[in-house]
């Protein structure tokens, strides 16, 4: 009996009063309890250096981002997501080195998330919940530098209106947690230039090393997986020949979850980048972030 009521306490602490541990590359899993908002500062830095064409091509691009989520009930959660972004290139053009700068807020992304299935035992919960959202142009979409203007997939914002659906499930015990998620992304025109749609599987685990009981938070190693299938962008009407592809990304991290905050980390590394044509596939992204419930 004692050891049933201890199971039971632990489950009303992780489900009830603590924060849970959720996916770090990907937003949509992300939990809010009832009438509760959760904010989460998240940074990365995207290193792209591996370039098959003549150009000699460096892309770094640093981001800051701002995620709101509030829980309408205990079914519907609503989310936005803001980016700050710094992007830098360095290329070869005709035998001279070149930079191409850009730094501002980028598109801003508008979702929910609605749970249509859930399964409570003891110790453990199973839940499915299908989303929907629309990524808003508010990022400037047509700077300039000494070049001319700048490339489209390099511009702070796309300028089109692009939208989003996909399902998302989560199995959780004491010990550990499993997140998955199926999208596809459908980008509109804007500039004469329409990057590719995209279809994502994304997971999530994320396994509590210490400590064996309550106390004052627990720390997980996490392991995630992205596989991304990106169409080829279109521009003037025409495929562009080196966009798209398929790209299967690891990311190992560690979190530390409390009742209120939580602290993580992650790198994030390809595996497979079967890109088309001279596509600039990337090296590395390096994530970190912190979020609170309130």
């Amino acid at each position: 009996m004692l050891k049933l009521q201890g199971l039971t306490f632990c489950f009303l602490m992780l489900n009830g009063f603590m924060a849970w541990a959720a996916p770090m590359t990907f937003n949509t899993a992300l939990p809010v309890a009832d009438d509760e908002f959760l904010m989460r500062f998240q940074s990365f830095v995207r290193q792209s250096g591996n370039d098959p064409s003549t150009l000699d091509r460096d892309l770094k691009v640093k981001a800051f981002v701002t995620v709101l989520g509030y829980g309408v009930s205990s079914k519907l959660a609503l989310f936005g997501v803001l980016p700050y972004l710094d992007k830098e290139m360095r290329l070869s053009v005709n035998n001279q080195r070149w930079q191409r700068n850009t730094n501002g807020l980028g598109d801003l992304t508008l979702f929910g998330r609605y749970t249509v299935y859930q399964q409570n035992q003891l110790g453990q919960t199973f839940r499915i919940a299908p989303l929907v959202g629309v990524k808003v142009p508010t990022g400037e979409d047509q700077e300039t530098d000494a070049l001319g203007e700048l490339p489209q997939p390099f511009q702070l914002g796309t300028g089109s209106w692009d939208f989003f659906a996909g399902m998302v499930s989560t199995y959780q015990t004491l010990d550990y947690q499993f997140d998955t998620q199926l999208s596809y992304r459908i980008n509109t025109e804007a500039n004469n230039f329409e990057a590719g749609n995209e279809a994502r599987w994304n997971m999530s685990l994320q396994y509590r090393l210490w400590p064996s009981s309550i106390q004052h938070g627990f720390l997980y190693a996490v392991m995630e997986s992205n596989l991304i299938y990106r169409y080829q962008n279109r521009i003037n009407g025409y495929d562009d020949p080196n966009s798209g592809g398929l790209s299967l990304l690891l990311a190992p991290g560690i979190q530390y979850v409390t009742k209120r905050w939580i602290v993580e980390t992650v790198v994030q590394r390809p595996v497979v980048q079967n890109l088309y044509g001279v596509a600039l596939e990337n090296d590395y992204t390096f994530w970190a972030s912190v979020r609170f419930n309130f």
